[in-house]
């Protein structure tokens, strides 16, 4: 299989296993941005990993600027708007797709 189709099928997974925990918050709460707030750091635990989360996302949106641009990608936003969305999980693998479809779309050169 090739390296964008396991990308992909991570972006899919990255996608469902944080909204499976996510969306019965929803139902059940609403949108209600202080008891989230409050559940994320409920405890050390939850913190340190809620803590890696936002390093790791920002670091995602360097990364994302920086090789973006040395490969020459469109649509840059895609997947800091999927870090928004759904977090690191779908950013990731969906920056990692787009890259691998641009290189393999490049012309081939020969010497």
């Amino acid at each position: 299989m090739r390296p964008r189709t396991w990308y992909l099928v991570l972006a899919i997974l990255g996608t469902a296993l944080p909204y499976s925990q996510f969306v019965p918050f929803v139902r059940d709460h609403g949108l209600d941005l202080p008891l989230f707030i409050s559940q994320l750091f409920a405890n050390r635990v939850s913190g340190f990993f809620a803590f890696d989360v936002i390093v790791s996302s920002l670091v995602l949106w360097v990364f994302v600027l920086l090789e973006g641009r040395r490969y020459q990608l469109r649509h840059l936003w895609a997947p800091i708007v999927a870090n928004l969305a759904v977090g690191v999980s779908l950013g990731l693998p969906l920056f990692l797709y787009m890259r691998e479809r641009r290189w393999d779309n490049r012309p081939v050169t020969t010497p």
